[in-house]
Parts: C-alpha cells; structure tokens; sequence
C-alpha cells in the first residue's frame, strides 16, 4: 500500500480492505463503453487471423506468422502492442501451451503435414483480445486433423450454447471435456468397449471423466475473465468458489457462476503431449480407456485450440470473436474465400457480425 511521513497518524482511520474488492468486480463487469473497445480488439484481431490464414504457406517460418498479425492490427487498427506474447505453434510445436516465449521464440519451419495453432490477439486502450485459431498448413485437411478439429469445435459450440448467466464455469469445463473425449473415441484414440446399448457410450465419457481423462488432452483450464488484462482480475475474488486441486480444474483461472456482464473466453483444446500420454498409459484407472496403437498415429500431432471472446448477456451471450470456425469456411478463405462471408454457416457460435469503416464499429446483418 502507499505509504508518506507521519502515515501512522492515521492508524485509526486507515482502510486497507475495502477498496480492492469493489475495483476488482467493477473489472469483471463490464461498462457499454468498455464492450465497444472489446469489440473494437477483437474485430480487428479476427481480421488479422484471417490475413495471416491465406498467407500460411509450407517453408515459412513460424515468425513470419507473428509478424503478418501484427503488421496487419497495427497498420489497419492503430493496435501498437499485443496483448500478450504471440503464439504460433506449428505441427509438434503445439504441445507447449505458451509457446513463443524466448526459448521458444516462433522459430520451425512450418511443414506441410502441420496443423497450425496461432494464438494471438491485439490491444487497444488498454483492452485485450484473446483469439486462437487452428488450420492445416497444407491448406486441406487429412481425416486426422479433421477429426480432431471436429471434436474440439463441438467443444466450443456445445459451451457457447450454455453460456448464460448462473452457469457454473467448473460445468462448462466439464462439459468441454465431454465433447473432446465423445471426439476421441469417434477416431478411435478412445475405445467404450463393445457394449453398445442405450447411453452407454455417455456414462462411458462420465467415467472417464471421473478419473481425470480429459485432463489427459486438455490440461489447461477452458478459458478466462478477459479485459484489462488478457487474464483479468476477479478470477478467485473473495466469497467466490475456491480453485479445485483436480488435474485439469485447477488450471481453471475461475470458479465462478456466471454473470452478466462478464466478459471470458472459450478456448477448448485437444493435444497429444507425450509425457502426458504416457502418464495415461502407466494408470491403471486411465489406460483401459486408451487405443494404444491408434494413439501412436497422435504422436508428433500438437494440437488444437479454437478461442473466442464472449460477452454474458442477460439471458445468453454474444461472441465477439469473428473468426473462420466451420472446416468450409477455413478452407475457404485459406484459399482466398472473402470473409467476412455472405451467409453465417454456424448461427451457433452466436458471432456478432460487425466492420469498422472509417473509424465506426457498424454491425453487420448476415444471415444463415
């Protein structure tokens, strides 16, 4: 705390304690006006996902990628920082969840078997964007990389669709789990066993939940409170739900119950980390789950990672994030598709559609 001469005076009057918590939820809980500039970030930083999606070639190299977004946020945005070291993580690179750092510094060569997970996002005012999208480089995807894409898309949606406020966020978590692991056992990385009755493949999935199997392949928390700061403040405030100790929940930089107002982030992701892998392999209670042949085609894959920005309505949320999502619609801009596109293909991601000319965010009305 501050402190001056002769502070000690003042001993009897002093308050140390009320003024951060009523700070802290004034930052959770967002202004209109603070909306407009997180809309403002997160369009221009979708915009510049895009830019760089139909640059990605094989031979270039992972800074390149860096580059080409901040290039494009600050010429066409006025956005001169980041909001936070920029992500790109190609093929195998995508096993180190904040790559990029100085030992890490967005330095392969990207390959054309690799999938692409760039995460990055822009600043403007003070206020961050958090954005992650994942693409082939080649430009196509191969039924593997499909799949895993596929599952971890259904994660996004199927949380997005649940968002609202009084929505526990440790649920939502869970519940991109599910969607990942029902993805797993699609292409076989899983197996349920041969029983095939009613609902038994989901009280499968909850089993696997239970003994901590999508921590396996997704060993971050599902997202986070976003504003000021890209993981903003208010995340275990006090009288909120203290962190879990379980492998994955305690990754969760929240535990609360949603509100309106709040802004976070979805960012499920599906990763094929060795010693992770391993780890699975050697647990009795988590290895009868896994196709250890099938998993070996994993190895060496990295990731994906989909991120979107969502504002908490009153009664839903809105996504903020404007981003190629639907496999057709990444492919299509990869090849040259214009975007933002005519027709909405996933009214489910709930995107808010908007453009700025001149300076004004104007919202935009695209159909599905």
């Amino acid at each position: 705390p501050a402190s001056f001469d002769r502070i000690s005076q003042f001993a009897d009057v002093r308050d140390e304690d009320s003024l951060f918590p009523v700070l802290v939820e004034c930052r959770v809980h967002k202004s209109p006006a603070e909306i407009d500039l997180l809309r403002y970030t997160n369009w221009i930083s979708s915009m510049a996902h895009v830019e760089v999606m139909r640059s990605t070639k094989p031979g270039m190299m992972e800074y390149q990628l860096e580059s080409l977004f901040q290039h494009h946020t600050y010429t066409h945005g006025g956005c001169r920082h980041m909001s936070y070291t920029c992500i790109c993580a190609c093929g195998p690179s995508a096993n180190i969840l904040h790559y990029g750092h100085a030992g890490r510094p967005n330095s392969r060569l990207l390959a054309s078997s690799d999938m692409a997970l760039l995460d990055m996002g822009s600043e403007y005012h003070c206020y961050a964007s958090d954005i992650t999208c994942s693409y082939p480089v080649s430009g196509t995807f191969t039924e593997d990389q499909r799949a895993v894409y596929e599952s971890v898309l259904a994660a996004q949606v199927s949380v997005i669709n649940e968002l609202k406020p009084g929505v526990s966020w440790v649920d939502m978590h869970r519940e991109a789990e599910r969607q990942i692991l029902k993805g797993l056992i699609k292409c076989g990385v899983l197996t349920i066993g041969d029983d095939c009755g009613e609902g038994y493949a989901e009280k499968v999935i909850e089993e696997m939940l239970d003994v901590d199997l999508g921590a396996i392949f997704m060993p971050h928390g599902m997202g986070h409170l976003i504003g000021i700061d890209t993981h903003d403040v208010g995340g275990y405030a006090m009288g909120t739900p203290e962190r879990s100790g379980r492998p994955g929940l305690a990754k969760l930089r929240t535990a609360r119950d949603v509100e309106e107002g709040m802004v976070l982030t979805v960012e499920p992701g599906c990763y094929f980390i060795d010693p992770l892998l391993d780890m699975a392999l050697s647990n009795d209670k988590q290895k009868k789950f896994v196709n250890s042949e099938r998993l070996g085609d994993f190895r060496g894959f990295g990731g994906v990672r989909l991120e979107d920005d969502l504002r908490i309505t009153a009664d839903g949320c809105e996504n903020l994030t404007l981003c190629p999502r639907a496999a057709e619609e990444v492919l299509n801009v990869m090849k040259g598709g214009a975007w933002p596109p005519e027709k909405d293909v996933m009214p489910e991601l709930k995107r808010a559609w908007a453009d700025c000319k001149k300076g004004k965010m104007k919202m935009l009305d695209i159909k599905s």
